[in-house]
């Protein structure tokens, strides 16, 4: 009898194929409160190599690291009126603590502008206080109906952004600044994606902003995935908040302000953009563990040689994991590696040992061969920038050959069944737009005829991005 997949394939069923993957993987499970997830340790690994190189775009964008509560008083939500009717059926509201019904409903955060303003009114006073730039690597909890470990989940983790400016140039181009300094470059350069930039239309805009500039992404069942948005707020929360400066012409005016975020939904993206029907493939700028050496079995020469191949090869600067658990059968460790999507496996038996060889095994383009051992510290930097530069590519393939052009509404609809469409933003409009959401489709983000982020909602040429979405 054929041995029976370790993940269900992706052709037979993409959600399915998905939730094994989390699982055989240990990236997550299912926490005990319904929306809820247990992130485990190769899971937050994934994490926190993204944490540390947003962090770093972020910082050298200038803003610095703080921290708020993760309780809101309710009224300061109802402050801003849109915002409060965007995240209302979202919310979760804490009425009693300490045994005792409070005098007033606390809100578990489900984003901080409302609180961060409170801050931001107190200590902004004079232009000399602007830019006033600030992030902040939290948990949010929004009450979600339909949950998806990592896509969708009740509480995650995020980090967000919220800035001040003077003016309206200066907090539009720092918006700006965000979404193609930190986020498409950590996305395209590190995590191996590619992503559409583009603006979200009035409809799909953050609730409370005038403008929202995302990020999307194709998974590999054709549908988009939102993986980081950058807004512009206006002055919509400064006017709520009375968040005030003192000009250099010794007038008071209102704050202009950013708020930007991404989250643990990228963990989900990386397993539905780069995964295949063996597990996971991890970008190798990303990897927590670029390559991992593998005793095959052997004496006790063979994982010293295992041991000091890794060695070696920490230091030429590689991420290394030796695997010299002999006591465990060779073929379920190699399973659990390629689940793991470990860019590069070096596999040492005792004939590789007297040829002084290692079986290299490229996990993205599938590869497998012998190389000389003494060779690898050598060869496998350069090994691991060809993958990265591989996995980025067949990501833009893959959206560039299920992405079609559409004339038509009717066209559209069709071709967003199964991937992308691009129609002129004048020939679907708000309404056709409306007409979508009840097929469940909806506008990605508009771009410019050029490819690039437009100005405007109703700038020329415009080209609207149609597709189901996550």
């Amino acid at each position: 009898m054929a041995k029976a997949p370790v993940l269900t394939p992706r052709a037979d069923d993409f959600p399915r194929w998905y939730q094994d993957l989390v699982a055989k993987a240990e990236l997550a499970d299912n926490g005990p409160v319904r929306g809820t997830m247990v992130i485990r340790p190769y899971g937050y690994g994934l994490w926190e190599r993204m944490q540390q190189e947003m962090d770093v775009r972020i910082k050298d964008a200038g803003a610095q690291n703080a921290y708020f509560p993760l309780f809101i008083p309710q009224s300061y939500l109802t402050k801003e009126a849109e915002h409060v009717e965007g995240f209302a059926p979202e919310l979760a509201v804490v009425t009693h603590g300490g045994g005792k019904e409070l005098e007033e409903p606390v809100v578990v955060r489900p984003t901080s502008e409302t609180i961060v303003n409170e801050y931001f009114s107190k200590w902004v006073q004079s232009y000399r206080d602007l830019p006033l730039l600030i992030n902040q690597w939290a948990n949010v909890v929004r009450w979600e109906l339909r949950p998806r470990v990592f896509l969708r989940t009740t509480e995650f983790l995020w980090q967000e952004g919220h800035t001040a400016h003077a003016n309206y140039e200066e907090a539009r181009d720092y918006a700006a600044r965000i979404h193609r300094n930190v986020y498409a470059d950590f996305m395209e350069n590190v995590l191996a994606m590619d992503v559409v930039p583009g603006r979200k239309t009035a409809r799909e805009r953050f609730a409370g902003a005038i403008n929202t500039l995302t990020l999307e992404g194709m998974m590999g069942d054709g549908k988009a995935l939102q993986l980081g948005t950058s807004h512009e707020l206006g002055q919509n929360f400064a006017k709520a908040f009375h968040t005030r400066y003192l000009s250099r012409e010794g007038r008071q005016e209102y704050v202009w302000q950013t708020s930007w975020g991404s989250t643990t939904r990228m963990v989900g993206a990386l397993v539905m953009m780069h995964g295949d029907d063996d597990g996971l493939r991890v970008p190798p700028r990303l990897a927590p563990v670029q390559a991992v050496v593998i005793a095959v079995k052997g004496g006790p020469e063979v994982p010293a040689e295992v041991r000091a191949i890794g060695e070696r090869l920490t230091g030429a600067g590689v991420r290394v994991e030796v695997d010299d658990r002999t006591d465990v059968p060779f073929g379920r460790r190699a399973v659990d590696w390629e689940l793991k999507g470990v860019p590069v496996r070096i596999e040492v038996g005792p004939r590789d040992l007297e040829n002084g060889t290692a079986v290299l095994v490229r996990r993205i383009p599938g590869t497998k061969e012998p190389v000389a051992a003494r060779a690898l510290a050598a060869l496998l930097p350069g090994v691991l920038e060809d993958d990265q530069a591989l996995l980025l590519a067949q990501s833009r393939r893959r959206r560039e050959d299920r992405t079609a052009e559409a004339t038509t509404i009717e066209e559209a609809t069709e071709a967003a069944a199964t991937g992308w469409a691009r129609i002129p933003w004048a020939k679907l409009g708000p309404e056709g737009e409306t007409g979508l959401a009840e097929q469940g489709m909806s506008v990605r983000c508009l771009v410019a005829a050029d490819g690039t982020v437009p100005e405007r909602d109703d700038q020329p040429g415009n080209v609207a991005i149609v597709a189901r979405a996550y």
